[in-house]
């Protein structure tokens, strides 16, 4: 097999979750260009329809499946609907996440709860679904955040912690199903990616950021893309149970 062909995804069924927006959109682009079929899970119909059709204008196919990943049956119902439809699940890119900006003193339960149910518990309710059933050389990309290895000003604490504790969820499931089932599980910590959720932030936030990354800039969602390409494909059939920071440089600084 030459190089190139390592990172050919040609009639591989990859999932996507909060493939709506952000690098949920870049993903599925990413992996549709590389020749996969997409499978596209998230909680705003809509929106998913237009990432469907933006995989299709490449000749590939979509399945649009509306799920919330912190129930546990809409995460199997998703896989259930991936195998009816394409009769295999070969990669999750488990993406789906929600942030939020309350100080430790004044967060709620309810408010922390909220986005530990979505960046956790979804990710591991949609690992699980696929596990069940992925066959040996599957992989799960997991997204975790360059917040669960360092900071960056913003009182964060329910984010930080889920997007920390997958890191720790990723080494785990490797661990169980690398020898056992023949899946690979990685996570990626992105950086500063242009997105919905940095447009929420405070004016002169993002400026005040740019120090901190080393290239100057904000990530693109190609990169990302690539590296998850990379990652799921046969070119990092020997990489397991890491986590690879997409970041510009943030975490060597």
């Amino acid at each position: 097999m030459s190089l190139l062909e390592l990172f050919d995804m040609t009639d591989k069924v990859v999932i996507v979750t909060g493939a709506s927006s952000g690098l949920g959109v870049s993903f599925a682009q990413g992996f549709a260009e590389a020749g996969a079929d997409l499978v596209l899970a998230a909680r705003r119909a809509d929106r998913l329809a237009e990432t469907a059709e933006s995989v299709r204008a490449t000749g590939r196919r979509a399945l649009v499946v509306p799920a919330d990943v912190s129930v546990p049956e809409q995460c199997q119902a998703v896989v259930d609907a991936a195998v009816a439809e394409f009769g295999r699940v070969d990669v999750l890119i488990n993406n789906a996440g929600v942030a939020s900006a309350y100080p430790a003193t004044r967060e709620t339960p309810d408010q922390f709860r909220a986005v530990v149910d979505v960046n956790l518990h979804g990710s591991y309710w949609m690992a699980q679904a696929c596990g069940r059933v992925m066959p040996a050389g599957g992989s799960i990309v997991n997204i975790s955040s360059i917040l669960g290895i360092t900071t960056a000003g913003l009182p964060q604490a329910a984010y930080t912690a889920s997007k920390a504790a997958i890191i720790g969820l990723t080494r785990d499931l490797a661990q169980q199903w690398g020898s056992r089932k023949g899946i690979r599980v990685n996570a990626l910590a992105p950086g500063f990616f242009q997105s919905e959720m940095t447009d929420t932030y405070d004016e002169g936030y993002a400026a005040s950021l740019m120090p901190r990354v080393v290239l100057g800039r904000y990530g693109r969602g190609e990169e990302i893309a690539a590296t998850a390409v990379w990652l799921a494909s046969a070119a990092g059939g020997y990489i397991t149970g890491q986590t690879i920071a997409i970041d510009g440089g943030v975490t060597i600084t």
